[in-house]
């Protein structure tokens, strides 16, 4: 006969795993459930199951970009918040595997970190450590509050040379991160363009709050198109950067947040660890593996509820996605979100989003803002000119696009799946 704390010990067991089955259907199999307004991230398997735990990590439109963390909190989707009170159950279905996960805010989004297979107190100094050096990073490129990104703007305006850095302290982070961003949209055709903060200034998203009223005049609009900044006008020379034009003005906020990603992994290794998943409002670097397993990533349904795809990670590798449901406000029925095409000085049209794997925070990042730009006629020319041989855009009547590298790893979550375009 079998003995009561036998009996306690499987009915706890049930539990639990009544737990995981209950967030798995929540979170993936309930999609009306979900709010459509939730950012997917990662997915985390629960330890002895095959349980898919799908965290949430963007923020309402209000509170997108510093915002404090007490405002920030209370607007997380509420799915998000479950998951986080009940995260100690999902992790007890294996105690003795070491998993450990912190969010934080930084870069105007909450950013996770989730790390198997190490020692709580390693994990716990390493994220510790990584958090210290996104909220200086914050500090130092913030677009619009003062920051070494404002007060550099500001001398470029006047077209002189001066320090890529404060007057005082001179950072070759902040060089790094020019030249790597300058690289990058060089690249892209200027389709992913850091040099238009003016217009997306103009267009009003510089700022906590989102945008209200009219979009902006057109011949404002029509004006700053004409002076045709870009990298290309930003001379870095040694230590010093100097603007050809005085249109230029630099926003890196969302580009740096993949610089971070990228930065915060490799801290993360030289502290001795080896698994982890680093996210920065859905756009994420994974290194290593959840145990024998992959870490599985969701990609957004962009204009439905809940994941559309999802794929499994293969060592260290970078997913990254743009899409017009970020940051937008809507007038007289028509959707104005933050991705500006530099050509035009308009949001883009065409496409809803546009998903790339690489091995870079930094180039996965400009690949899909530029793919999203150049829309379904032109994305596959930008991807081969970037050297990107995994991305998937979709289009503004919901057909996916994809490259067939990345056609491979796609598993699609949606009944029926969409209509899909590979193209070589």
């Amino acid at each position: 006969m079998e003995g009561c704390s036998a009996r306690q010990n499987r009915n706890q067991k049930r539990s639990i795993h009544g737990v995981c089955e209950y967030f798995r259907q929540l979170l993936l199999g309930s999609r009306s459930r979900r709010c459509p307004t939730s950012r997917i991230h990662a997915v985390v398997r629960c330890p002895t199951s095959d349980i898919h735990v799908v965290v949430s990590s963007i923020l309402t439109p209000q509170c997108a970009l510093h915002g404090d963390l007490e405002q920030a909190l209370r607007r997380i989707q509420w799915s998000t918040l479950l998951l986080f009170l009940l995260l100690p159950l999902i992790v007890s279905c294996e105690r003795q595997t070491p998993f450990y996960q912190q969010q934080l805010l930084a870069l105007g989004t909450i950013v996770d970190i989730s790390i198997y297979g190490a020692d709580k107190k390693l994990a716990q100094q390493a994220t510790n450590s990584v958090a210290n050096d996104l909220k200086a990073m914050e500090q130092r490129w913030h677009a619009w509050q003062s920051s070494d990104l404002t007060k550099l703007n500001q001398q470029l305006a006047h077209s002189a040379e001066v320090p890529a850095s404060n007057k005082t302290t001179p950072d070759p982070e902040i060089l790094d991160a020019l030249r790597r961003a300058k690289q990058v949209s060089l690249t892209s055709g200027s389709l992913f363009n850091p040099a238009i903060g003016k217009l997306i200034a103009l267009w009003g998203f510089h700022g906590d709050d989102l945008p209200i009223g009219p979009p902006p005049n057109p011949d404002d609009i029509k004006a700053l198109v004409a002076q045709h900044p870009t990298m290309q006008d930003l001379v870095i020379e040694d230590d010093s950067v100097r603007s050809t034009n005085p249109a230029l003005q630099l926003d890196l906020a969302a580009f740096i947040k993949s610089f971070a990603v990228d930065a915060a992994t490799e801290h993360l290794r030289k502290l001795g660890i080896r698994n982890a998943i680093v996210n920065a409002g859905g756009d994420l670097r994974a290194i290593g593996k959840h145990g024998d397993r992959p870490w599985r990533v969701g990609i957004r349904n962009p204009r439905g509820e809940g994941i559309l795809a999802s794929l499994e990670t293969q060592g260290d590798e970078c997913v990254f996605t743009s899409g017009d449901y970020e940051r937008f406000y809507a007038y007289q029925g028509q959707r104005y979100h933050h991705i500006i095409d530099p050509r035009n000085g308009y949001p883009s049209r065409g496409a809803t989003s546009a998903t790339v794997i690489h091995q870079s925070g930094v180039s996965a990042y400009g690949a899909s803002t530029a793919l999203l730009v150049a829309g379904p006629t032109q994305w596959r020319d930008v991807a081969r000119k970037m050297g990107i041989e995994q991305a998937m855009l979709v289009d503004a009547q919901g057909n996916v696009y994809m490259t067939p590298a990345m056609a491979k790893r796609i598993h699609f979550e949606v009944e029926p799946p969409p209509r899909i375009i590979v193209q070589p």
